[in-house]
């Protein structure tokens, strides 16, 4: 797959504090790359320098093989979390404002705008002042402002903040709709629910450096515990396991127990063929750790170092 930003070896400071440190990553074409990290611990900085707002110290960036110049800008869309809108304009003044900034003409830019509007249903906030909407309304005309002029990357911050949850779900099949549709986004947030619905990739910054990266896929893979859930006909019985299985938890309901078990690897066909000399299995699953799991672990883990 094609990489379209690369970030190599990038350290930036502030006086003695170091916001970067030698951070490195890949965001491959047609991803949604998840920014994940605890406050402070370097992701605005990272944007900052991709949206060229800064510069680093040291370290390179690099745009479709190009070194990052101001000539990228017109290819790239952010989304702040802290939102940026002119209050006293009126929302179509502003949003045409904003793309012909983005290098759309007059006329490309009603264009996009009158289909974006139309998506959302917002035809009637055309004459509207910013300051007349609600932090949601208005959030959905960042966003508009934020796409309109087809980037190539785009950079949502905590793109649901002040969202309901109706609108967030409209908002996150808006940004799938994007990605299938050739662009590339970078998904900063705290919210690792959403980062478990729409992210292919991530790495996660703390204290400057980059501590974890990779597919989401493979990242759960890599920090599985052996834990399994089995469904099972009856009341649960201690003779139903196997040596060296471990039970974590047991519920029944309706006459069906529903264990959560570790099980040693190379263990699982003995002990399902174990459980069956007594009753029927109903249902057997791995169970996966969350991407907050992960999160918490992997940030004290590195914290306590």
């Amino acid at each position: 797959m094609d990489t379209i930003l690369e970030i190599n070896n990038v350290s930036k400071s502030y006086g003695e504090k170091k916001a970067l440190e030698n951070v490195s990553l890949k965001v491959e074409k047609g991803d949604v790359f998840g920014l994940l990290g605890p406050n402070g611990a370097g992701k605005t900085t990272l944007i900052r320098l991709i949206n060229q707002i800064i510069t680093p110290d040291e370290g390179q960036i690099l745009f479709e093989g190009t070194p990052l110049n101001s000539g990228h800008i017109k290819d790239i869309g952010y989304l702040p979390e802290e939102r940026g809108l002119y209050k006293k304009m009126k929302v179509g003044q502003e949003a045409l404002y904003l793309a012909e900034l983005k290098g759309l003409k007059g006329s490309q830019a009603r264009k996009a705008l009158d289909y974006w509007f139309k998506k959302f249903n917002i035809n009637d906030w055309y004459n509207k002042k910013v300051q007349e909407l609600s932090k949601g309304m208005q959030q959905k005309v960042q966003f508009i402002t934020t796409v309109m002029h087809n980037p190539k990357l785009l950079i949502f911050d905590e793109p649901f903040s002040g969202f309901d949850p109706l609108n967030a779900d409209l908002l996150k099949n808006e940004i799938l709709f994007l990605r299938d549709n050739g662009a590339t986004i970078i998904f900063s947030t705290h919210n690792m629910e959403s980062v478990e619905q729409i992210c292919d990739k991530i790495v996660l910054i703390n204290a400057s450096k980059n501590i974890l990266h990779g597919k989401v896929k493979d990242i759960k893979q890599q920090f599985k515990k052996g834990e399994f859930e089995i469904a099972a006909n009856g009341s649960f019985r201690s003779e139903w396991l196997t040596e060296q299985v471990e039970l974590l938890d047991c519920k029944t309901t309706d006459d069906v127990s529903i264990m959560k078990l570790r099980i040693p690897k190379g263990k699982n066909a003995d002990l399902l063929s174990n459980i069956l000399r007594y009753t029927d299995i109903i249902s057997y699953k791995e169970i996966l750790p969350s991407m907050h799991e992960i999160f918490v672990q992997t940030i004290t883990e590195n914290n306590n170092e």
